[in-house]
């Protein structure tokens, strides 16, 4: 069976949508994309209507891509208000080995009683299984024991949130099969071995709000939501230029830099403003209107660091749309220090690092079924193959060029 999932984070500037199929033990992406999002505010559904549309433009893109139907997607969930704790739970185990079943058992007793009335479960990530004799694994399967304990974290968030996002799904009739918040797909797409062994953060910088996460061994500890982001930029260049919003997101995206460093004092560019005037606009200066805010942001980020752990910082890793622009890792390091960087997307076809939630939830939940062992696709063999047909059939309008090679593999395999 071949295993292929999409991935969808919905956030206040944009829907991210990654479809991803897993090769041996590596992800590669088949499609991607990035559509506007109107009635989102905050990570929070604010217009049930103009989100559907939103979503549904998106779903059509991909779909258009891939020849390919969307009925499945593990999803990001806003994490605002969210609750998280450490719950412990013990099952007796009749059979000879423990298996996935006796893990999903062991991590349902750990939420018994645990869940309140206006809360909606959102993840339970396991810490550490018991076994008999004080035995202690991250992985249970297969070993053998009278008795299965777990220590795992808990995480909540409000139930009319995640409601307000489910529903927005069921309207496009989307099955959701698993749900988890943006800063753990942050994670799965950045980590590594070492990163599970130490405590770090991850920040992402969003359209209107900054979350600072912290992480302990892989396990997310403590977070926080700072009310500002990238569209603080473009305020700033709206009000210094005397121009509109979007067309200051327009120049921040296709002019300006990230920090003075990399740009020229003599490249102007000659812009359109109100009642049709043009103006000039310098690179070097408007790279000053950017550099100034990105530093407070990230100042402002390192801040909350400080505030959610006083232990040692083995690494923070700085994600969102804005890392993109040159010169933004230069200014991380410089603020954050030498334990810094910023994303560095691992999955083979992720170009941005605005996809980072999207891919990594994907990944997150593949993570989760192994430990269930359970093995699941989200496209059935039906629509795979009416998928490849497709797909050739476009290729054999081509020569033999290294994007049908590449779809050939992924044929094959």
């Amino acid at each position: 069976m071949r295993n292929i999932y999409t991935g969808i984070d919905i956030g206040s500037d944009s829907i991210k949508i990654v479809v991803a199929e897993l090769v041996g033990e590596k992800f590669y992406v088949l499609a991607s994309t990035s559509v506007k999002t109107v009635g989102v505010r905050r990570g929070i559904v604010v217009d049930h209507n103009m989100v559907v549309s939103s979503l549904k433009l998106a779903i059509e893109e991909i779909e258009n891509t891939l020849g390919l139907k969307i009925t499945k997607a593990v999803i990001t969930v806003p994490s605002n208000d969210r609750n998280l704790s450490v719950v412990d739970g013990k099952i007796e185990i009749s059979k000879e080995q423990i298996d996935g079943d006796d893990v999903v058992s062991v991590l349902q007793e750990a939420t018994v009683e645990k869940i309140g009335e206006n809360d909606e479960l959102v993840s339970i990530i396991p810490i550490m299984f018991s076994l008999d004799e004080d035995k202690f694994t991250d992985n249970p399967n297969g070993m053998i024991s009278k008795s299965l304990g777990v220590k795992a974290l808990l995480a909540l968030a409000p139930k009319k949130q995640i409601f307000d996002v489910l529903k927005v799904f069921s309207d496009l009739n989307i099955e959701i099969v698993d749900i988890t918040f943006g800063c753990i797909g942050d994670y799965y797409e950045a980590k590594t071995k070492d990163m599970d062994a130490v405590l770090g953060a991850i920040i992402n910088v969003g359209h209107e709000k900054i979350n600072v996460s912290i992480f302990n061994k892989g396990i997310l500890i403590k977070d926080s939501i700072i009310n500002l982001g990238s569209k603080n930029i473009d305020k700033d260049i709206s009000y210094v230029y005397g121009v509109d919003l979007n067309s200051a997101r327009e120049l921040k995206e296709k002019f300006a830099l990230c920090s003075r460093r990399y740009a020229d004092i003599n490249e102007t560019l000659d812009f359109s403003i109100e009642d049709g005037q043009s103006r000039s606009i310098n690179q070097y200066e408007i790279t000053e209107i950017v550099e100034a805010r990105v530093v407070e942001l990230l100042k402002l980020a390192k801040k909350e660091i400080n505030n959610l752990t006083k232990r040692k910082i083995s690494y923070i890793i700085v994600t969102g749309g804005i890392t993109e622009l040159m010169g933004f890792s230069y200014v991380v390091e410089n603020i954050l220090g030498i334990n810094s960087s910023t994303m560095n997307a691992t999955t083979m076809g992720i170009r941005n690092n605005k996809f980072s939630s999207a891919m990594g939830v994907i990944k997150y939940f593949h993570e989760k079924m192994k430990l269930r062992d359970k093995n699941l696709s989200f496209v059935d063999s039906e629509s795979i193959e009416q998928m490849i047909k497709n797909k050739k059939s476009m290729l054999e309008l081509t020569d033999d060029t290294i994007i049908s090679k590449i779809f050939g593999y992924f044929s094959n395999n």
